[in-house]
């Protein structure tokens, strides 16, 4: 199991690690014009399109366990029927989030806490970014569909052309055309419109067979969509509840000064990277996980558990010493501005501890995701967000000590209380319930 684990993982990794150097270099191109005020446009700009399209991960998340799912039952139509009403429903979103952007603009800038200056840079960025909504749906719910089928590696060919392509017009657009926080803008929309129309060849075309049915009466089926409509609404609430926190967090630091603003943009890359590494081998458990309940099959279930969560402690441990030599040298490559360097480095402690503190909830979020446990993993996130709120408020005299301090308790009781759940909801031995 752990062979398969790492086979399916490997190209996962290297995909997510394309999403944390996108950051990178996000900020790199704009750091190097010096500004702070730039720096905090994109790390609010950010914050904003988390909770914009990171709020609809179900799309991607409850489309890999019901195509996984199906996978273990051998039902391939089953598996094409997902897609096809993920797809939809992408489409839908995307428009409806075409004809609010307006209203949105206003609600979303109303909320936030940074400079006029900061806000103005970061209103252009949202005027281009809002218009790539439905193709970036789309994008999740086709990156679903292939990690529920197991094909890892050509989600790594796409997460690859849409990281690479970004980057080349991060360096067009903001580097030789001086575009700052709108090239970054426009270089993303670009690079997701190339990467839609790869997916769109990648999945349709064995779909194109006689065999397959694409659209039939089977795609409206009420008792189908109500349990994809629960599972996504579980999964959404888990996940707006996961962007507020990061974006209490970033609001928090702007609340500080602009200062703590950037500094904090640039050790969260960190923690961004830790995040995506480990979810790689939690991805890779979504899936293992779901064709496992689709084939009824409790000893695999908990093999793959075991698997999982070693594969998640030895790789949190390898990041930590890896940030513990790099992170300094690191920092100094991220922006040539030298006092937000020092503000970072002060912090730095909790950006080492992050990856030991936050892997068991990322590895059970994919173990509850693949298993269809939505509800459980739903209430888990509620309980662990108040705890979190109440830390940073009784932490506020410790300033960015205690805002980083809050996040590091909120990792923990989102463990906790899903270990919870496990225990005592989580029996797969004594179920075959998917």
């Amino acid at each position: 199991m752990i062979q398969r684990l790492l086979s399916l993982a490997g190209p996962i990794i290297l995909a997510n690690l394309a999403s944390p150097l996108l950051g990178l270099v996000d900020t790199a191109v704009i750091g190097q014009l010096g500004d702070v005020v730039l720096l905090g446009a994109l790390a609010l700009a950010t914050m904003i399109f988390n909770f914009i399209f990171w709020g609809f991960g179900f799309l991607r998340m409850g489309t890999t366990a019901l195509v996984a799912q199906a996978k273990g039952r051998k039902d391939n139509q089953a598996a094409t029927d997902v897609l096809m009403r993920s797809l939809l429903l992408a489409s839908l979103l995307g428009i409806t989030l075409w004809l609010i952007q307006q209203p949105l603009h206003a609600l979303v800038f109303s909320l936030t806490g940074a400079s006029q200056a900061v806000e103005a840079a970061t209103s252009t960025y949202y005027q281009i970014r809002i218009w790539g909504a439905p193709i970036h749906l789309m994008i999740l719910a086709i990156m679903g569909y292939l990690l529920g089928q197991q094909r890892t590696r050509q989600v790594l060919l796409l997460q690859v052309i849409l990281n690479g392509s970004n980057i080349i017009f991060d360096l067009v657009f903001v580097v030789f055309l001086n575009w700052s926080v709108a090239g970054v803008a426009a270089a993303t929309l670009l690079a997701e419109v190339i990467t839609l129309f790869l997916a769109f060849s990648i999945v349709f075309q064995p779909l194109l067979s006689p065999r397959a049915q694409l659209f039939n009466a089977r795609l409206l089926d009420w008792p189908s969509l109500k349990t994809m409509l629960s599972i996504h609404r579980d999964i959404m609430i888990r996940t707006l509840c996961l962007i507020f926190a990061f974006a209490w967090f970033t609001d928090s630091g702007a609340r500080l000064g602009d200062d703590f603003l950037a500094a904090n943009l640039l050790l969260m890359q960190f923690v961004t990277f830790s995040a995506f590494f480990i979810d790689g081998f939690a991805m890779a458990g979504e899936s293992l996980i779901g064709e496992a309940h689709g084939q009824a099959n409790p000893t695999s279930i908990q093999t793959v558990i075991r698997a999982v969560f070693l594969s998640g402690a030895g790789i949190a441990s390898l990041l930590t010493l890896g940030f513990f030599l790099f992170s300094a040298p690191i920092l100094h490559l991220l922006t040539t501005n030298r006092e937000i360097v020092e503000v970072a480095l002060e912090h730095q402690i909790w950006m080492l501890l992050t990856p030991l503190i936050s892997f068991p909830a990322y590895i059970y979020d994919g173990l509850f995701i693949g298993a269809t446990k939505t509800r459980e993993m739903r209430n888990a996130m509620l309980i662990a967000l108040a705890v979190y709120l109440i830390t940073w408020f009784l932490t506020q005299s410790l300033l960015n000590h205690g805002l980083w301090l809050a996040l590091m308790i909120y990792y923990v009781a989102r463990a906790s209380s899903l270990a919870y759940y496990h225990l005592t909801l989580y029996r797969f031995h004594s179920s075959h319930e998917t």
